[in-house]
């Protein structure tokens, strides 16, 4: 028998934008576990805005395990909160609510910036650095410093190692800021591995002295980008059927459902999404072909494909739920009939 390392990963109940939380037990079994043997385990709410002192109790139920490549024999044990009957989903629990479908394919761009000492990494103690034009992609020193490169490296091999699709890194058009992709087939499991990819960078950094920052402008009203949490998408009927008829009705569905999306795409988006900095107004719908300022990206290879293939949603920002953004988007997919017959007779 061998000890695990079990590390429970779960979302508080802050708001507007939860934080991850994590705790470790050792459990012990012949092999690495699977998750139909790991069993509940309980936590106190009441210090993360989950519970009341007087009633404290919260459970955390296992829904997806993953090695954990920075521990021997550690095990990622990524939970939906509980109540404590351990049956009840806790009402800040956005994963038991998706709307969930393996044909669906969801592809998240998570942006963010690295922060140390209260400024994002690399801008002096007063005033701004170059302005932005080189940083995007680029290599070298002045553009992307001596540690950022290191961390995301290193954070594309923790992730990789620990099962999660990991699809790249880049480093961002504003100084200090990068991104990666994650890619999933399904709203759950793309999300969880979205979730499980910022845990892992946010453990990370802890022993480079440097923070991550997630907030969508944290810049505010500055020449300089804030950051989204791009979510390119596509299903089955997209992939394999789509057409000029479908897409239209699709984009007009968005167009309809636009505040919906916007209440869940992540807080103080309308910081964000003011027309400028390749953004659409948060106040409108948009959608073009290779246009980074519409509100859905169209790319090229979807057109000459009569209209199949996957399409990129710009809005989320980079404090967004992509339990939440991933069943929204895919709502709203699900209202509008696949075939034209279907939609005349609507």
């Amino acid at each position: 028998m061998t000890k695990y390392k079990l590390e429970y990963i779960w979302l508080d109940g802050y708001a507007p934008a939860a934080n991850l939380r994590g705790k470790t037990q050792i459990k012990e079994f012949a092999e690495f576990p699977k998750l139909e043997q790991l069993p509940l385990w309980g936590f106190d709410g009441s210090s993360t805005r989950q519970a009341e002192g007087k009633s404290s109790d919260c459970v955390l139920k296992p829904v997806a395990v993953y090695p954990d490549p920075a521990r021997k024999n550690g095990v990622l044990v990524m939970c939906e909160v509980m109540m404590p009957d351990g049956v009840t989903p806790h009402p800040s629990n956005t994963r038991a609510t998706v709307l969930d479908d393996e044909g669906a394919w969801f592809g998240f761009e998570q942006e963010y910036f690295f922060y140390k000492d209260g400024r994002p990494l690399g801008f002096p103690e007063n005033g701004f650095p170059a302005p932005q034009g080189e940083y995007y992609t680029g290599v070298g020193y002045k553009n992307v410093g001596s540690i950022a490169r290191q961390i995301v490296e290193e954070h594309l091999d923790l992730c990789l190692e620990a099962g999660i699709n990991h699809e790249g890194i880049n480093a961002e058009v504003a100084k200090g800021q990068w991104e990666f992709q994650i890619f999933g087939k399904g709203s759950k499991k793309a999300a969880d591995e979205m979730w499980l990819a910022r845990y892992l960078l946010q453990r990370l950094t802890e022993k480079y002295e440097i923070d991550i920052e997630y907030h969508c402008k944290p810049l505010g009203d500055t020449d300089w980008n804030g950051s989204g949490m791009h979510a390119n998408f596509s299903t089955d009927y997209l992939r394999d059927v789509g057409g000029k008829a479908y897409f239209e009705a699709l984009m007009e569905a968005f167009g309809d459902a636009r505040e919906e999306h916007i209440a869940v795409y992540g807080p103080d988006n309308h910081l964000r999404l003011t027309g400028k900095h390749e953004t659409a107004s948060i106040d409108v719908f948009t959608w073009g072909v290779a246009d980074r300022g519409a509100s859905v990206r169209v790319p090229h290879s979807f057109v000459r494909n009569d209209y199949r293939g996957y399409l990129e949603d710009r809005r989320p920002n980079s404090q967004g739920d992509p339990y939440q953004i991933a069943s929204q988007i895919l709502k709203t997919i699900n209202s509008v009939p696949t075939s034209v017959e279907t939609r005349a007779a609507a």
